[in-house]
């Protein structure tokens, strides 16, 4: 079918079209309730629907871009060009979400205005929280798919696919934002005091701060290079090691590309009387029995060196 193609790309998508979709829609809404009540937490959360909007646009692209395959200039491809939008994107939630919403905050603190009739608010709140709920149950059923037995910090920690937990924080901290607006719309007609709107603007802003910096502390680790998982490690260096001509195998080294791409780099002792006609032979078996075991190895390069060379280059490597 001539939409196969799209289908497809939506369904492996799912969790950033989804978030996309409810923050397109509540944003307007938000920003409706904001100019008729005059409300400084809905203003805020308007700001935030714009700024996680716009973090999705930017995952999609980054994820298009990280597809390219290898050239000249980039042997390796472009997969981590993903790493890179993520930490873009939580920059701007930085700068532009909590920066925002903390500076109307204290605005309205500074010079507050009476609000009117909260009833949009509460519809416009209600509403919001459908939706994101929505596109939470959304992010958390697709990376709970992905996490296996891990716990959720630790796949967090480990996942080398950003898109995932960068919707599930901004999911999260934005049903935290429109629960804290809430409170402040009410508190502020139930207390008589307007500042207390400011304040829940400023409480939204110093979440979205803390979600930014976790966010930027991941996409970090994985613009930097990160290794493939232990275990996929351990598969590669058992495989390598039942070989018979392979007598030690010194280090297994590997590095995300991409999510799905792993750089492995293996240095191994070979038994001495291996001819090299041969050796090239049983390491061309080598690569690919590798490849049939972890899909995900891209490159691989193994380098023939006496165990008791590695061993002396390691110690120089740690002083």
């Amino acid at each position: 079918m001539p939409d196969s193609g799209l289908t497809a790309r939506i369904r492996e998508n799912i969790v950033l079209y989804g978030a996309l979709a409810a923050n397109l829609a509540i944003g307007v809404a938000k920003f409706v309730a904001a100019g008729i009540t005059g409300s400084s937490s809905m203003l805020t959360e308007g700001v935030h629907s714009v700024v996680d909007s716009g973090n999705q646009i930017l995952l999609l692209y980054g994820q298009k871009r990280a597809k390219r395959g290898p050239d000249a200039i980039h042997p390796f491809g472009y997969g981590r060009e993903l790493y890179f939008w993520a930490f873009v994107v939580a920059i701007l939630i930085f700068a532009l979400g909590a920066g925002i919403s903390i500076y109307e905050g204290w605005l309205h603190i500074r010079d507050p205005e009476p609000l009117l009739d909260p009833t949009v608010n509460y519809i416009v709140l209600a509403i919001a929280f459908a939706l994101e709920g929505a596109s939470w149950t959304i992010a958390v059923r697709e990376f709970r798919r992905s996490k296996g037995d891990a716990g959720w910090w630790q796949a967090i920690h480990e996942s080398k696919d950003p898109a995932g937990f960068i919707v599930l924080f901004e999911d999260s901290a934005a049903l935290a934002g429109l629960v804290i607006a809430a409170l402040g719309v009410w508190l502020s007609h139930a207390l008589g005091d307007p500042r207390i709107d400011g304040i829940a603007s400023i409480l939204i802003g110093l979440i979205l701060g803390l979600v930014a910096v976790l966010l930027a502390r991941e996409a970090k680790g994985l613009l930097i290079g990160e290794r493939a998982d232990p275990a996929v490690v351990e598969t590669i260096r058992g495989i390598v090691a039942d070989r018979p001509w392979i007598s030690h195998v010194n280090h297994v080294r590997t590095i995300h590309t991409s999510p799905d791409s792993i750089f492995a780099a293996i240095s191994a002792d070979f038994v001495d009387n291996l001819q090299m006609g041969a050796a090239e032979t049983m390491i061309e078996m080598l690569e690919d029995d590798l490849r049939r075991a972890v899909p995900s190895l891209s490159s691989i390069y193994i380098r023939p060196e006496k165990h008791e060379n590695a061993a002396t280059a390691a110690v120089q490597a740690t002083l």
